[in-house]
């Protein structure tokens, strides 16, 4: 049930850098490692609703009711652009020696899931996606894709704590520099910004 080809172009798509991706990383330099696990979690999950989504077939309202999609997607580009803002607002210097109240693990965690989950088109992908890997002779066509869905969210926990790891490691090489870390809380913004413009001016197709 589970290919090679299905496992190698899930690995091409968890791979391709996204909103989650960019989320992660942006955790990882400015909260540390142990925040991106979190954030790596709430990205995992946030994939939930969109597989079962698919699954079930309610991705086909997504699909056929413009007005439904316009819905969620306006509210998931207000939640970027809103990331983007409290990002935006809150570029300063860093500091491993600034004494800082403790951040909280579960936000970090809603914020990654949030993103996912006010995400129209993942729904959409997942309904596109999974059932060109279920054989035509199956016998429980949804047990099948959920099987892949699961393989495919746990890929995807992985990927991002890898990506989340590898910007935690850069963390202490720039988390002094006043500069450099204002100018990549503005990237970081800025670029969360770009993906809610991108996601507006989509449709259903694209």
């Amino acid at each position: 049930m589970v290919t090679l080809e299905f496992l190698i172009t899930s690995l091409v798509v968890v791979l391709i850098p996204g909103t989650g991706v960019l989320y992660t990383v942006s955790t990882g330099l400015f909260l540390g490692s142990r925040a991106t696990i979190w954030a790596s979690l709430g990205c995992t999950v946030g994939i939930v609703p969109s597989m079962l989504a698919s699954i079930t077939g309610l991705a086909i309202i997504l699909h056929t009711s413009a007005l439904a999609f316009q819905i969620v997607k306006y509210v998931g580009v207000a939640y970027l652009l809103y990331l983007a803002w409290t990002m935006w607002r809150s570029s300063s210097a860093l500091s491993l020696s600034e004494e800082k109240e403790p951040m909280s693990m579960l936000g970090v965690a809603i914020k990654g899931c949030l993103m996912n989950i006010l995400n129209p088109k993942l729904t959409i992908f997942f309904m596109a996606f999974l059932p060109q890997f279920v054989p035509a002779q199956a016998v429980s066509p949804t047990t099948n894709m959920l099987v892949l869905g699961s393989i495919f969210m746990a890929m995807t926990f992985v990927v991002f704590l890898m990506y989340g790891a590898l910007a935690a490691l850069v963390r202490d090489y720039i988390i002094n520099s006043e500069r450099l870390t204002v100018a990549l809380q503005r990237v970081f913004a800025g670029s969360f910004a770009v993906l809610g413009l991108k996601l507006a001016f989509s449709d259903r197709t694209n």
